[in-house]
């Protein structure tokens, strides 16, 4: 299955809407230019990285929540990749970086006012699987690039 990252996302000061940047680079601790305000739930070794489906993403705005690219702490937006088959140990192939699901990334009241009434448990794991973000651990260390392709093993 083959799809693509159209949204790479960084916040410098920490915190939530992350910017967009053009190219991401990851090391095995995070993302560079990153910063995590809450280490104890964020970051690390086995949440370097957030991914997000941008698919989900837009259900969610059919729903009517206020949820944009970024809003709710992803650094990785990806296109056509089967959400409901991503779980803990989900490899994602890039050009030059290999990422592996650790965990899922359980949400907080920080992204509320990507929701309606601040209905951020939206993609919880526990109550729907198959929207949630996914926190990964980076396999093979380098840069990636809004655009290029994505695989999953």
């Amino acid at each position: 299955m083959q799809g693509s990252i159209v949204g790479l996302f960084a916040a410098p000061l920490g915190g939530v809407p992350k910017p967009k940047v053009q190219t991401l680079h990851v090391t095995e601790n995070g993302c560079t230019g990153d910063k995590q305000n809450d280490l104890k739930h964020h970051g690390g070794p086995n949440r370097a990285v957030c991914l997000f489906s941008s698919e989900v993403l837009t259900t969610l705005t059919h729903e009517g929540n206020p949820i944009f690219p970024g809003s709710v702490g992803e650094n990785v937006l990806v296109q056509g990749i089967d959400w409901d088959s991503v779980q803990i140990g989900t490899q994602f192939h890039f050009k030059n970086v290999i990422l592996e699901i650790t965990s899922d990334a359980p949400p907080c009241r920080t992204i509320k006012a990507s929701f309606t009434n601040d209905e951020f448990t939206r993609i919880s794991v526990k109550k729907y699987p198959f929207s949630t973000r996914w926190y990964a651990k980076v396999i093979q260390a380098g840069e990636l690039i809004t655009g290029e392709s994505a695989t999953i093993n």
